[in-house]
């Protein structure tokens, strides 16, 4: 029995020592230092402000008008006939329902299409990661804003930096 437990301490002993060898090579990288110094960044962000300025600008109208309409009515409503006051609040009510159903819709297109080039970014920077750890043979990295601690682990940050770009 006394030879089982050895035997079986000693077997565990030689995998946790092989699991802590395999996982040598640690590196760190700043992935969020590297999507701020991305030009790439600028570039998409202007795109998406030329992509939308149509749509922005169609909105900015739109509620300039309907603040026009609000103040119309309430500076001449109470000298208005009761049927135009009562048009004239059915019109703003139409048109405060149509803009803020636009505004709704330009928002998630915008949110989504954000999103879009965000991960595609993203995704650039995971494979200069994948390309700088496989030549400098780390077995790890990991995302220096997620790491508590590290003694000894490489930052690899300007190296990805120089890969993306």
């Amino acid at each position: 029995m006394k030879k089982v437990l050895c035997a079986a301490s000693l077997g565990m002993a030689l995998a946790f020592s092989a699991g802590a060898q395999a996982a040598d090579k640690i590196a760190l990288v700043n992935v969020a230092e590297v999507f701020q110094q991305l030009p790439a960044r600028e570039a998409v962000a202007k795109q998406l402000d030329n992509e939308f300025k149509g749509r922005a600008s169609e909105l900015q109208r739109m509620e300039s008008d309907l603040q026009t309409k609000i103040q119309k009515l309430q500076r001449d409503g109470s000298t208005m006939k009761a049927s135009e006051r009562e048009k004239s609040e059915k019109e703003i009510v139409a048109k405060r329902d149509e803009f803020a159903q636009k505004a709704q819709a330009f928002e998630n297109d915008n949110r989504r299409r954000q999103m879009e080039e965000r991960n595609k970014i993203l995704n650039r920077i995971q494979d200069a990661v994948k390309v700088v750890a496989g030549k400098e043979g780390y077995d790890l990295v990991l995302d220096a804003n997620a790491a508590v601690y590290s003694a000894s682990g490489k930052d690899i940050t300007a190296e990805v930096l120089k890969q993306v770009k």
